[in-house]
C-alpha cells in the first residue's frame, strides 16, 4: 500500500483503518463460545475505533443493548439512531437523573441513596441496573452488604445486576470467587433481575461458566487477545503514517530530544507525519525493539517520539517524501499486530487503542 485505501485518497499525514466486518465476527465469536446474548461494550469511542459506526455494525448481531462509560457517550449513540437499551457504567448521581431520562439510558446504581432516589421517579425513571463489588472495590454495593438494602430492592424497575472480574484472564480462581460471591449476593433478593451478566472479554471467551444472562465483550471486539489459551480475535485497525522528511545522518550525530539516539553508521533516517499527540508513546523508540513497516522492510523507531513525529532508522532501505509506514497492522507480506506495538509501548492493548487521539482520521471499510 502506498498512498490508496482500497480505491481512496489517503489522509495527508496519519490515520487509522477499521475494518468493521472483522468487529461483527469477533463478536459472533464470543457469543458462540459463551452461548448467550451480547451486550458489547463501546465506552471510550468503542476504545477509540469509533462507537457509532463499530455499534451500527454490531446491530447485525442483535445484541441485547451496548455498553457505555458516560451519559455523553450514551447520548452519542442515541443521536445516531441507536435504539436498544444503553447501560452507562459511570455511578450514576442523583442530580443527573433527568440527563438519562432525556437520553433514554439505563443507569448503573450502587449506593442506597441513589437506589432510592430512583425508584422514587416510579415510571419517570424506569430501569436499572444494580452494581454489585465483589473484589475490584471501585463502586458498587458490597456482595455481603446488600441484605439491608434487599426490601429496597425489591422493585420491578431492577432490570439487571452485574459485577466485574479483577482478573478473569487468570487461571487463579479469582473469577470463579467473585462470582459465587455475586450469585450469593443475589440470591439473597427478594427476586431475581431478568439481566444477570459478570463477564468480561476474557471471562465470556473461558466458556459458558461465567456466561449468565449476557456477556460484556469489550477488548476482544477490537481484535486483542485477552489471555493465553483463549481465541484471538481477527485484526481489527491499521495504524498508518506518512513519511514526511527524509535525512542522512552521519555516524555519531543524534536524533531527537536529549540526543536520545546516536547513529552508529551512516544511515537515512525518515520521519513520519505521527506523535505522541496522537498515541504514540514518547518512549518507544528508546529500547530498540518497536519496528514500523515501510516498503518491505521493518524500519526501527529511533530516538523519543515527538509530539507531532516519529522517526525511524530505514537503513539502505527506501524511503520518500508521502511513502506509507504501518505502526500497526500488515504491509508487503509483513504485519505488526496490536498486542506487539502495545507490548512495545509498555501499554495494555486497551491503553493504546483507547489512547490513539481524535486527529487521526478512523476510515471504515
Amino acid at each position: 500500500m502506498n498512498g490508496s485505501i482500497r480505491g481512496r485518497q489517503a489522509p495527508s499525514r496519519a490515520w487509522i483503518e477499521v475494518n468493521l466486518a472483522a468487529v461483527v465476527e469477533n463478536a459472533r465469536t464470543v457469543a458462540r463460545v459463551a452461548g448467550t446474548r451480547l451486550l458489547p461494550v463501546v465506552k471510550a469511542n468503542a476504545y477509540g475505533v469509533g462507537a457509532v459506526a463499530v455499534s451500527k455494525a454490531l446491530e447485525a448481531v442483535e445484541p441485547w443493548g451496548y455498553g457505555v462509560a458516560t451519559i455523553e457517550e450514551g447520548a452519542e449513540l442515541r443521536a445516531a439512531g441507536i435504539a436498544r437499551p444503553v447501560l452507562v457504567f459511570m455511578p450514576a448521581r442523583p442530580d443527573l437523573f433527568e440527563a438519562y431520562r432525556a437520553h433514554g439510558l439505563t443507569p448503573a446504581l450502587g449506593d442506597r441513596a441513589s437506589i432510592h432516589a430512583w425508584i422514587a421517579r416510579g415510571a419517570g425513571g424506569g430501569a436499572f441496573h444494580l452494581e454489585i463489588d465483589t473484589g475490584m472495590g471501585r463502586s458498587g454495593v458490597r456482595w455481603d452488604e446488600i441484605e439491608p438494602i434487599a426490601q429496597l430492592l425489591d422493585t420491578p424497575y431492577l432490570e439487571g445486576c452485574y459485577t466485574h472480574f479483577h482478573s478473569a484472564d487468570r487461571r487463579d480462581g479469582s473469577a470463579e470467587a467473585q462470582l459465587e460471591h455475586f450469585k450469593a449476593a443475589v440470591g439473597r433478593l427478594a427476586r431475581r433481575p431478568p439481566l444477570l451478566h459478570v463477564a468480561n472479554s476474557a471471562a465470556a471467551l473461558r466458556g459458558k461458566a461465567f456466561a449468565l444472562d449476557a456477556i460484556r465483550p469489550g477488548i476482544c471486539l477490537y481484535g486483542a487477545s485477552v489471555g493465553e489459551g483463549l481465541p484471538i480475535g481477527k485484526p481489527v485497525i491499521a495504524l498508518r503514517a506518512r513519511v514526511v522528511s527524509v535525512r542522512t545522518v552521519q555516524r555519531g550525530e543524534s536524533v531527537s530530544y536529549n540526543a536520545s539516539w546516536t547513529a552508529p553508521h551512516h544511515t537515512t533516517v525518515a520521519t513520519l507525519g505521527i506523535g505522541y499527540a496522537d498515541g504514540v508513546r514518547r518512549s518507544l523508540g528508546l529500547k530498540a525493539e518497536a519496528t514500523v513497516l515501510l516498503n518491505g522492510a521493518r524500519c526501527p523507531v529511533v530516538g523519543l517520539v515527538t509530539m507531532d513525529l516519529t522517526m525511524v532508522d530505514v537503513g539502505d532501505g527506501r524511503a520518500a517524501v508521502g511513502d506509507v509506514a504501518t505502526l500497526v497492522g500488515e504491509a508487503d507480506g509483513l504485519g505488526n499486530t496490536l498486542d506487539q506495538f502495545a507490548a512495545w509501548s509498555g501499554m495494555l492493548q486497551h491503553e493504546l487503542l483507547a489512547g490513539l487521539g481524535p486527529r487521526l482520521p478512523r476510515i471504515y471499510d
